[in-house]
């Protein structure tokens, strides 16, 4: 799977980019020229445009864009990661148990996905976030977690139903197997390529989602850089200072399409369906 996986060129670009965009996020005291909330000089300094000295210019407190920028990618990748690992978590655990427990069990968490798939996930992030107000890193993670598993749970119940009567589950079963040991052993292994798909796709969600709310004015508290915050601070005045929404844009972009081609690349390199793509295994497949 990682052979086929990396042989793709999509595959290679995209991850060298979420690899970039993951080093600088580590490495950001070291990479950012200037402290990010730093309000360098309110008056010589202020919505200055890119120069040798800010590369990418000067946001209307003086602050330097660049250094913003390396350290909005933290909270970037730590709600995208953070958020995803824990509604990957829960859906998937939601999503075999109803599908291989049935009847009961499957009808009721489904019916509850249902209801909370049928609310949309932006309307209710923007109805808590205005309740609470500026929110910190740890509560918008969890806000997200908690309004993106149930999309997760619905397609690994499809899968687990799908798997629960196959022949290598029944065969284990019929040896004795208890539950627990069919879901782990025999079950959750088979539905977590589907889920890493879906994993890929959520992080570039979620990216957006936080850009989205910290540009309303309701993400992570100021002055704590973010993408869509540094977004925020240019949004009146976009023809004169453009450099605030060129470069973050940008980011969120390039951050966005990477998480994406990774996950059709998973996608192809998962699914055995997928016709083989070098020339020797090409042409024994047009031979035979």
């Amino acid at each position: 799977m990682l052979r086929a996986l990396f042989r793709d060129s999509r595959t290679r670009v995209a991850f060298a980019v979420l690899l970039l965009v993951a080093l600088g996020a580590v490495l950001a005291p070291v990479l950012a020229p200037h402290d990010p909330t730093a309000q360098l000089d309110i008056e010589r300094l202020q919505s200055q445009p890119p120069s040798a000295a800010h590369p990418f210019g000067t946001d209307p407190y003086s602050r330097d864009v660049l250094s913003r920028l390396i350290y909005g990618s933290r909270v970037s990748l730590a709600v995208g990661l953070g958020s995803v690992a824990l509604a990957m978590t829960f859906g998937i655990a939601v999503g075999v148990v109803a599908g291989f427990l049935g009847g009961a069990v499957d009808a009721v968490l489904m019916r509850l996905v249902d209801a909370a798939v049928s609310i949309p996930r932006l309307l209710v992030l923007i109805m808590v976030a205005s309740l609470w107000g500026r929110l910190g890193l740890v509560p918008l993670t969890l806000l997200m977690a908690g309004t993106g598993w149930f999309a997760v749970s619905r397609l690994v119940r499809a899968e687990t139903l799908a798997l629960r009567d196959r022949e290598f589950v029944l065969a284990a079963r019929a040896l004795g197997a208890p539950t627990p040991r069919l879901i782990v052993r025999h079950v959750l292994p088979n539905v977590l390529a589907p889920a890493l798909v879906a994993a890929a796709l959520g992080i570039a969600n979620v990216i957006l989602l936080e850009a989205a709310l910290s540009y309303l004015g309701i993400g992570v508290r100021p002055p704590t850089a973010s993408w869509g915050s540094i977004i925020e601070d240019g949004a009146e005045r976009v023809a004169e200072l453009w450099w605030l929404t060129l470069f973050p844009g940008l980011a969120i972009l390039v951050t966005v399409f990477a998480c994406n081609a990774l996950a059709d690349a998973l996608r192809d390199a998962f699914d055995p369906r997928q016709l083989p793509r070098d020339g020797a295994d090409a042409t024994f497949a047009s031979e035979a």
